[in-house]
This record gives structure tokens, sequence and C-alpha cells, in this order.
């Protein structure tokens, strides 16, 4: 069985919306808060969550977005993202994302992002 945060990022390809919204909220709680760089504010509930995971559909057709690796501390996991896909020219691109992300219980309650691994 996946876990939360794997079933979170397996929804950013998702380009059905209840079926996005479905998967997400497998994953986190009610009153999630989301963050990174393209959120002016924080994103807060699953609906808003979803909306958001929607607009990386529609703007990266064809991209996903996968877990390449995580570890916990205490009640934080870091995890690095690999969003892929192909570039508007057609050439397969990859960029990481490092989020670290709180739980309550196995649900995802916050979760901030940022881009790159913080390495110079």
């Amino acid at each position: 069985m996946s876990d939360s945060i794997s079933t979170f990022f397996d929804a950013w390809q998702i380009e059905d919306a209840n079926d996005r919204l479905d998967q997400i909220t497998r994953a986190v709680t009610v009153g999630i808060l989301y963050d990174d760089p393209r959120t002016p504010n924080t994103v807060t509930g699953i609906d808003a969550l979803s909306h958001y995971v929607g607009m990386f559909s529609a703007n990266a057709p064809g991209w996903s977005a996968k877990v390449v690796s995580k570890d916990t501390i205490g009640n934080v996991t870091r995890a690095n993202i690999a969003f892929s896909g192909l570039d508007p020219d057609g050439v397969e691109k990859t960029q990481i994302g490092q989020y670290f992300v709180e739980k309550e219980g196995d649900l995802i309650s916050r979760m901030v992002g940022f881009v790159g691994t913080g390495e110079q």
C-alpha cells in the first residue's frame, strides 16, 4: 500500500477533477495547509488543494510528480519530488522540489515545498 505522500503526489498527473479530488482526499486531512513557491497564500482545505494541483495538470499536461527520496525525524518528513515531463521543445525535463510534511496519523496535515533541495 502506498503512503500518503506518494498518494498525494500521484494525484498531480490526474486530469479528471473528481478522480484527483478522491485521490487527494485519501492522502490529507480535512484542514490541510499547503505552501510552495507558487502559492502567494497558504492553500487551506482539500477542495482548494485539489484545485491548485489541477492547475499543474492543466498547465503541464503529461508531466508527473514522483517521490524520489524521503526521511523522517519526529513528526516531520522531508521528501524530494521529481516533477518530470516534456518541455515545449519536446525535451524531457526533470525539476526537483523538496517538501517538509507533517502528519496527523497517516494523513498529511501540513506541507511546505521549496524549489530544489537547498544545495548551491
